[in-house]
């Protein structure tokens, strides 16, 4: 307890620092775990997750990871029907924010595994990952 008392100013350093490193976890958690190009290559290999591309048509067409499937984010209620409810799956955007926005609607229409990507399309290039075209 003396410890605790003699080095009040390093204790509270260490916990603040703690909870920085955790802020970004946290912050995660609740916009439905986003993952990183990697972790959703992982995923798609291990688990056969799926990506969701939530874009409009006309994005999508002009680069998308392949295999990904389209289903605009106005068109979710229509299309979702026609997705597997028992693999993952991870939602794809320009930039990764309105993917993570879009989490929610996915688990109404009764999927209960699903990720945002971080950075959307533009973080998977930038990660150095291909695109298909058209």
């Amino acid at each position: 307890m003396k410890f605790l008392i003699d080095n009040i100013f390093l204790v509270a350093l260490a916990a603040v620092s703690g909870l920085m490193l955790l802020l970004p976890t946290l912050r995660n958690g609740k916009r439905g775990g986003a993952v990183t190009p990697v972790e959703a290559t992982q995923m798609v290999n291990q688990r056969q997750a799926v990506f969701v591309d939530v874009r409009p048509p006309a994005e999508f067409a002009e680069g998308r990871i392949a295999q990904s499937r389209n289903v605009p984010e106005a068109e979710i209620e229509q299309k979702a029907a026609a997705l597997p409810k028992n693999k993952p799956l991870v939602l794809v955007c320009m930039n990764g924010k309105a993917s993570a926005k879009t989490v929610e609607k996915f688990r109404k229409q009764g999927f209960a595994e699903v990720t945002s990507l971080a950075g959307g399309i533009a973080g998977w290039v930038q990660a150095g990952l291909p695109i298909a075209k058209g």
